[in-house]
């Protein structure tokens, strides 16, 4: 039986965009962690030659430096996004929040996936690690804004913003599991609302 034959590489001429081999990337990391980030594997999967790939990175270091600076860029502007959504009601911001946060397992299971990868990488990278603990920062104070907006007492906003990331955190984590029933999203919503937004309103 035949070997099913590799995709034909692209002419030259045909330059793929910088942004052609950082989606690539991505997708990569989201199928199967950063070792399968690889240079040639990249080129194969885009059926050119490594030639176009030194059009725009100097190596595969500068390729991973790209791809993470690129995440971060996109979670910094996430955060802008949802700093600037407020209404009268805090409740209701809260759980547009929640929804956004929650999204990463939903429709937006990639960016989970990625996201995953790229902590496990922060295990054994320090510039990494710094890098997710500047962003777990950013969103911790997010949630903690809210929070204070909800129960205008600064210590409990504190400690009700730590338990919904971890809520969160952990939700995440179950959803991104292939065999999550699709009720299950709603499901853990509904605990984090009841609990952490909705019994904080004064009796």
């Amino acid at each position: 039986m035949k070997a099913a034959p590799k995709p034909k590489k692209r002419p030259e001429a045909v330059r793929l965009t910088r942004d052609d081999w950082l989606d690539a990337a991505f997708r990569a990391v989201v199928e199967g962690g950063f070792d399968k980030a690889r240079v040639l594997l990249l080129a194969d999967a885009l059926g050119v030659t490594r030639g176009s790939f030194y059009w725009h990175f100097t190596d595969h270091a500068d390729l991973i430096t790209a791809l993470l600076a690129r995440w971060r860029e996109r979670e910094i502007e996430l955060d802008r996004v949802l700093q600037s959504e407020s209404t009268p009601d805090p409740r209701a911001d809260l759980e547009r929040l929640l929804d956004a946060a929650l999204a990463h397992a939903g429709s937006d299971r990639e960016n989970m996936r990625f996201e995953l990868a790229l902590r496990g990488l922060g295990r054994r990278d320090s510039g990494v690690a710094q890098m997710l603990m500047e962003v777990d920062q950013m969103r911790f104070h997010l949630f903690q804004q809210k929070f204070l907006r909800l129960t205008k007492d600064s210590k409990v906003a504190g400690e009700l913003a730590a338990l919904f990331y971890l809520a969160i955190v952990g939700s995440n984590q179950a959803l991104s599991r292939p065999s999550s029933p699709p009720q299950a999203k709603d499901y853990l919503k509904g605990l984090i609302f009841n609990y952490l937004i909705q019994r904080q309103l004064p009796p």
